[in-house]
């Protein structure tokens, strides 16, 4: 079966100047209307009709056939069907493939799948058309009046096919200079972001912006021993991309119930064997790490299978962060080498965070947050409840939020029976709790980025020796650092003193906390990943 391709574009484009020849996501816009026709796995034959010099010289140089278009056919009055019905006037094929050179986001497989669907149904003609149901309105008897007979929400209003532009697909025995439309025809529903047909400059930046999409994969573990803030942070870089990341995750050291209610796509791998058969399928052009230490052959790997894919690695502190394009240790002060950027300059907040103001310092402290991130390996929590059961304690309030990773929580949730302790678990409005409390007791991870945040004077504690690195939560950033699994004693002679602390010293813990910039990591860090 012959099937010809026709791709008409002119040189006078007077809302967009050279339109057709404009530099889009690194190749001229025609290009990628030129290239599906060239992928097709049905289009036998190639014509581009044209008057511009400069659309030739790309025809030709992606060697498909130019075919000149006289003066006559290039009036702004001029319809497509007489310049379609010109440029196979000298040819015999069964269909007619009108591919406009403005619809560069078109993919090869939807345009195979509709002329696959025009020749199985033999039909005259199909177009290509989005179903974009809207309430709309009309005019009758000079008066404006509604096209619908009942207000519905969207998604359950009629179908409404508007056409696209990007395609229209006819029997060579129906093309006439007059039309392209036979008595057999029907629309075939594209993707929208496949839709885009280029007639204003807002359109033009729209379609460069798909055509410089990133696609992007993220790979987070998360569990009771590495805690999960790397899973929040995950989830907060998710959301920063035009596109919707894959986020893959291992079954062996990773609960899908840590990831809280997502509609982000969560893929379970069973190793790293398998995550690189999958990355193989896949050509992706940003894969994130965020799995602590990376190893020289674990990156080795990655990149064997990803050749082409920048790759960005979150709080690593391994061999193999010199294979990496970039890395981001916010918990660390260091920073050796040109691609990694350390410090708490790239900590990236909780969304929810930046909406919040840091607390006013009152004259006594009366109530206290408690939290040790998602997994406290080391028990704090429990410890610490079973000090708050003294009387001295009994005229303070205590807030205990529990993480999704956190081991033997009904028991904790025991706690609740006595009335100056709340425990929480897994709470979804953190920084109302914590607004709410005048001081904090956390571990040194996100957590105590977020009481940072909020100027509340905290006592802080590391979770295991890789949390002793940390260098942010300190005494010099206005924490009360007391060390690995401090004892008892040390713990609550702490909170003791931070309980009878004057307004004045806290108000200094404070003016520490608020001294460095953690709202903007997120710009900084987006920022630097983009610029790749």
């Amino acid at each position: 079966m012959n099937i010809l391709a026709i791709i008409p574009a002119r040189a006078g484009s007077k809302g967009i100047p050279n339109k057709n020849i404009r530099i889009i996501g690194g190749h001229p816009l025609i290009y990628y209307t030129i290239k599906n026709a060239i992928a097709s796995k049905y289009i036998t034959d190639i014509i581009v009709s044209t008057d511009s010099v400069e659309v030739g010289i790309i025809a030709r140089q992606m060697g498909v056939k130019v075919k000149w278009r006289d003066a006559e056919l290039c009036g702004d009055a001029v319809t497509l069907d007489a310049v379609v019905a010109d440029a196979v006037s000298d040819g015999n094929w069964d269909y007619i493939v009108t591919m406009q050179p403005t619809s560069p986001t078109l993919q090869v497989d939807t345009l195979d799948r509709a002329i696959l669907y025009s020749i199985e149904n033999n039909l005259d003609t199909v177009i290509s058309a989005i179903n974009s149901p809207h309430l709309s309105w009309g005019e009758k008897d000079g008066k404006k009046v509604p096209n619908y007979i009942e207000r519905l929400n969207r998604q359950y209003l009629p179908p409404c096919y508007m056409e696209t532009g990007a395609f229209v697909i006819s029997k060579a025995s129906v093309v006439t200079p007059k039309t392209r439309i036979g008595k057999r025809i029907e629309v075939f529903e594209i993707p929208e972001d496949e839709a885009y047909d280029v007639d204003t400059f807002n359109d033009l930046h729209n379609v460069a912006m798909i055509l410089d999409r990133k696609k992007v994969a993220i790979y987070v573990n998360g569990n009771n021993k590495r805690g999960i803030g790397h899973i929040y942070r995950a989830l907060e870089i998710a959301d920063e991309f035009y596109t919707k990341p894959d986020i893959y995750y291992d079954i062996n050291q990773t609960e899908v119930k840590v990831f809280g209610k997502t509609t982000h796509n969560l893929i379970p791998v069973n190793g790293i064997a398998e995550l690189f058969e999958i990355c193989k399928k896949n050509n992706y052009t940003l894969f994130i790490n965020d799995i602590l230490t990376t190893s020289i052959d674990y990156m080795i790997g990655l990149r064997s299978v990803l050749p082409n894919a920048k790759i960005i690695n979150f709080e690593d502190d391994g061999e193999g962060v010199i294979k990496a394009d970039l890395v981001f240790n916010a918990l660390f002060s260091g920073a050796e080498l040109p691609q990694i950027h350390a410090g708490e300059k790239y900590y990236i907040s909780g969304k929810t965070f930046m909406f919040y103001e840091p607390i006013e310092i009152k004259e006594k402290v009366k109530r206290i947050f408690i939290s040790f991130g998602g997994a406290d390996p080391q028990n704090y929590s429990d410890r610490i409840l079973n000090m708050l059961t003294k009387t001295e304690y009994q005229k303070y309030q205590f807030v205990m939020v529990l993480g999704r990773a956190k081991q033997n929580v009904e028991k904790l949730m025991e706690y609740n029976n006595f009335p100056n302790i709340d425990v929480l678990y897994d709470i979804s409005n953190m920084p109302e709790i914590m607004a709410g409390c005048d001081i904090g007791i956390t571990s040194r991870g996100r957590t105590g980025y977020e009481l940072a945040m909020l100027g509340i004077p905290s006592i802080a504690m590391a979770q295991n020796t890789r949390e002793e690195k940390h260098g942010f939560v300190s005494n010099e950033n206005g924490f009360s650092y007391i060390g690995l699994n401090p004892a008892d004693e040390i713990i609550e002679s702490t909170i003791r003193m931070y309980l009878s602390m004057s307004r004045e010293s806290r108000q200094k813990f404070q003016d520490m906390l608020l001294s460095h910039d953690l709202r903007d990591g997120r710009k900084r860090v987006m920022g630097l990943i983009n610029s790749l």
